[in-house]
């Protein structure tokens, strides 16, 4: 099993779906196809997962809407993880996620047993959860998966025609 440290994720217009690149510590690169269909199963999990992180305070979802924009604030600029000739890469099947307090951890497996891993704290993930909204944007997807906190900051922001690492 492959273990992420750089994603670099895209909607592909052509392919309509999401593609990730992904960067291992020892150079392997990956290309993952995401499908909406998975995507709109796993978001709502992940999503779920920050709920607790906003705490119980009476307007938690002002509070989400803070720590979504400063997430995207903070993204820093990278150059993108491009696939090599050779890399490995296949259509996910399905991702279990494996949540602890401190990080959620997903495991993309394509129908071979083939499968790459990621592990995103809480900054990281609403960070990619922003990157992910803005390729839903472009893909002109439903938006019905992301609660009103995550659109609102990338709707303010105007970054949805770039690509983001």
């Amino acid at each position: 099993m492959m273990e992420l440290k750089r994603l670099t994720t895209e909607y592909v217009d052509f392919e309509d779906r999401i593609r990730l690149t992904g960067e291992a510590s020892a150079g392997e690169r990956v290309v993952l196809w995401l499908p909406q269909r998975l995507l709109q199963r796993m978001l709502p999990v992940l999503l779920g997962w920050l709920e607790p992180q906003a705490g119980q305070a009476p307007h938690t979802e002002v509070l989400q809407g803070f720590a979504q924009q400063a997430a995207r604030a903070e993204l820093p600029l990278q150059a993108p993880v491009t696939a090599e000739a050779g890399s490995a890469g296949w259509l996910v099947h399905s991702v279990d996620i494996t949540q602890t307090p401190q990080a959620v951890r997903l495991t993309f497996c394509d129908a071979a047993g083939r499968a790459a891993t990621v592990t995103l704290a809480t900054k990281p993930l609403r960070q990619w959860l922003n990157i992910v909204h803005d390729a839903y944007s472009k893909a002109e997807w439903p938006q019905g998966v992301w609660p009103e906190w995550v659109r609102e900051g990338a709707a303010s922001n105007g970054q949805s025609d770039v690509v983001l690492h």
